[in-house]
């Protein structure tokens, strides 16, 4: 297997980071106390964190093959294996699901007081299904993290969520598990053509125009509810008004993406001339999430409604810098990930921290705090100026990459993408002017306590240091989405030639 690099560390460091969580989450219930509790978790994900930092700083930038490898026989009748490893692809996506799980172990500290060893088990159990579908070679594998992720992030917002928990949990089950059909469909699809579950083989194969679409339609289905993008979005508002602060934080800034990482991952690589062939559709769905996502997060009066519906805008631009086959749209898309997941989940956290003073979501109630609570408006006020994308923001960054990379295929589709900008900066400006001097403000809030202060500190630097310095983050993605291009390109040459 040439396409993997044998671990570079002298031991199974993604093995490590996968499973120790899991490990952790099994600890737990020999665990007596909630202060017990709290502190195990806190030291599982900071542990998981720190042995995640080796990936970045041993990884080869100048080679696009999956690097600290490991490759098990499993299953070997049905040749399915334990294999997993990373590229520029996949590498920061690992790295940003272990920061953000010790972050909603602090973020939810003292606002989980009821089912405490539950809820951190399934934060601990949500972390292994992220760390392992990032990581994840083998379709069966990828397909096994898939579905579990469902499992913790359904009963983070049923057990643990708001008045219409129920509703939305149900919601947001009922929608993935349609999606995850679909994708079963293709993954057996493409064993009976290729012969093999291993995602990088599955990649070398070529495989006929209709069955290509016939694959991609059913991939892309499930990876679209999963961005979401509209008109398959309607779960999400609903899932992340009812989740507590810890689920709408993993929801936006990690599970979100796989949905983004499935197109990049999969159906670019595996099936490239029905990208090429569906690309204008996802266009005209990417602009359509972009301008609709933008102007009904203009009219709202919930800040996590609000939130909610800018990032069905802002993952149309992911979609949209996925699908025009250059380096600057594709690195475009991916930093595009990495911040959405950073400034949305920071955002959802300042949300947290108001609701706990105020035990209410709208903004009329939570407006005019800005002398009271100058510490919080700071911290939100960055965090909104890196939603609008402004300049010296991370956000910035990705937008401008996609952009550019829009401009330099479709010009008319990048002048298109103009309103959603301006709409962004409307929704953001207007949340950030109420909560700031929008009344007298309540005095019996509280400014941000430094646990508060402490778990939003991590946000701010890379919302700082993507936006001055993206350099080290994009070097990572450089061999991976070159290589990725050529795939398209060769799989459309290999095509048209046969």
């Amino acid at each position: 297997m040439d396409f993997l690099i044998p671990n570079q560390l002298g031991y199974p460091i993604l093995s490590t980071i996968i499973f120790l969580p899991l490990a952790g989450a099994v600890v737990l219930f020999f665990l007596r106390g909630e202060k017990a509790v709290r502190l195990w978790s806190l030291i599982v994900s900071l542990a998981t964190f720190i042995l995640s930092l080796p990936l970045y700083f041993y990884f080869d930038k100048t080679t696009h093959k999956y690097q600290f490898a490991e490759h098990l026989p499993w299953i070997p009748s049905f040749k399915i294996h334990y294999t997993v490893g990373v590229d520029g692809i996949s590498l920061l996506l690992v790295l940003l699901s272990t920061l953000l799980i010790p972050i909603c172990v602090l973020a939810s500290w003292k606002y989980i007081d009821k089912r405490v060893k539950e809820f951190h088990f399934s934060l601990l159990l949500m972390e292994t299904a992220c760390v392992g579908v990032f990581s994840a070679l083998d379709f069966v594998l990828f397909y096994i993290f898939f579905e579990a992720m469902l499992v913790p992030m359904y009963l983070l917002i049923a057990v643990w969520g708001g008045p219409d928990k129920v509703y939305a949990s149900l919601k947001f089950f009922i929608y993935t598990m349609a999606g995850s059909v679909f994708l079963l469909v293709a993954m057996i699809a493409l064993y009976l053509n290729a012969g093999t579950f291993s995602i990088p083989e599955l990649m070398t194969h070529t495989y006929s125009f209709t069955f290509q679409c016939w694959v991609f339609l059913a991939m892309g289905f499930a990876f679209a509810i999963k961005v979401p993008m509209a008109p398959l979005h309607t779960w999400l508002p609903a899932a992340h008004v009812e989740a507590p602060t810890a689920g709408s934080v993993i929801l936006a800034s990690i599970l979100l993406k796989l949905g983004t990482y499935g197109f990049v991952r999969f159906c670019l690589p595996i099936t490239p001339q029905a990208s090429v062939f569906f690309a204008p559709y996802v266009y005209a769905i990417s602009l359509l999430s972009i301008i609709y996502g933008g102007y009904v997060a203009l009219g709202q009066v919930d800040m996590k409604r609000l939130i909610a519906y800018s990032s069905v805008a802002h993952m149309g631009f992911v979609t949209l810098g996925t699908f025009v086959f250059n380096r600057n749209g594709l690195e475009g898309a991916m930093m595009q990930m990495i911040n959405h997941g950073v400034t949305t989940g920071a955002l959802f956290l300042c949300v947290g921290i108001i609701y706990e003073r105020s035990h209410s979501r709208l903004i009329s109630v939570n407006s005019g705090i800005s002398k009271i609570m100058p510490i919080y408006i700071g911290f939100l006020g960055l965090f909104s100026l890196s939603s609008m994308a402004f300049p010296g923001t991370n956000s910035f960054v990705g937008e401008l990459l996609v952009l550019l990379g829009t401009f330099a295929e479709h010009k008319w589709v990048g002048a298109l993408v103009i309103p959603g900008v301006v709409l962004a900066a409307a929704y953001m400006l207007r949340l950030l002017q109420k909560i700031a001097w929008g009344g007298e403000g309540n005095p019996s809030f509280s400014d941000m306590n430094l646990r508060e202060i402490i778990y939003l500190a991590p946000l701010v630097i890379f919302v700082l240091w993507i936006g001055f310095s993206p350099g080290p983050f994009l070097e990572v993605m450089h061999a991976s989405v070159d290589h990725l291009i050529q795939q398209v390109q060769a799989g459309n040459a290999a095509l048209l030639v046969k």
